[in-house]
């Protein structure tokens, strides 16, 4: 069977056995790869801590019909061990990596998020920013790889110059007055201004919102996410304000207080 190598990170793994693991790992090359990894439960495997989730390795596999067999596993970065010591960035990066095995399909190159997954993890490993901000962050650029880039300034119904005071999920962001559905939310300016920023990469603005701002944001990005998902994202109840994160029936539009 042809074999292959390749860089990745791994998003989850799952007991096949009584000493094996499937593993689902994120491609720089490949896109989502779910391959079996023989052996690495037991005590004296050779690279088992290599294959957890967030860790960043460079892997040989060989292709199966179904499943993929991990060979080689050779590590790059552990950023699942450094951010497992921290509960928030813990639980950060867990929404992170469900995030990015939603947004990918097998065998589909993502590069793009595979970069952007792999610089979420390390600003999480090496708390450059707030991990709050970070996931936001992540959060908001992934949806925008995959399609779905909000609008926080100008209208995303009419293109109507902003900044406007209203937001619509389904409308893709902001809204003017003529745009506005009735569940459309009215956040604070300043809520509108931080999401901007964490869009942008704009840090020095975004660090410099208060609370409120952040918890507002936290509860519209988490919605915007499972807006175009359909679904919910479970590991978001683990994070800190799970008051927000619980998805919307496909037919609200918005109803955030």
């Amino acid at each position: 069977m042809p074999t292959y190598k390749d860089v990745a990170i791994v998003v989850r793994t799952h007991k096949l056995g009584e000493t094996d693991r499937i593993v689902t790992m994120l491609t720089r090359g490949r896109g989502k790869v779910r391959a079996v990894a023989k052996g690495v439960r037991r005590t004296k495997s050779r690279f088992g801590a290599r294959l957890e989730p967030g860790m960043v390795v460079e892997l040989q596999c060989y292709e199966g019909r179904s499943l993929d067999t991990v060979t080689q596993a050779e590590m790059i970065a552990s950023y699942g061990d450094h951010i497992s010591r921290d509960y928030p960035a813990f639980t950060a990066a867990t929404a992170m990596l469900e995030t990015a095995d939603r947004l990918s399909e097998e065998h589909e190159p993502v590069v793009q998020q595979f970069n952007l997954l792999a610089g979420g993890l390390a600003a999480l490993a090496g708390r450059t920013h707030p991990t709050d901000l970070v996931l936001d962050s992540y959060l908001l650029r992934a949806v925008s790889i995959a399609g779905w880039a909000p609008t926080f300034v100008n209208c995303a119904g009419c293109g109507a110059i902003g900044p406007h005071r209203a937001f619509n999920l389904a409308a893709g962001g902001a809204v003017c007055h003529s745009c506005r559905t009735p569940g459309s939310s009215a956040p604070d300016p300043r809520t509108f201004e931080l999401l901007a920023a964490l869009l942008s990469g704009d840090w020095e603005q975004a660090e410099r919102s208060d609370e409120r701002a952040r918890r507002e944001a936290d509860g519209l990005v988490a919605a915007y996410l499972q807006w175009h998902l359909e679904r919910g994202v479970r590991s978001l109840r683990l994070v800190d304000h799970p008051v927000y994160v619980e998805p919307l029936p496909p037919a609200v539009g918005v109803a955030l207080s």
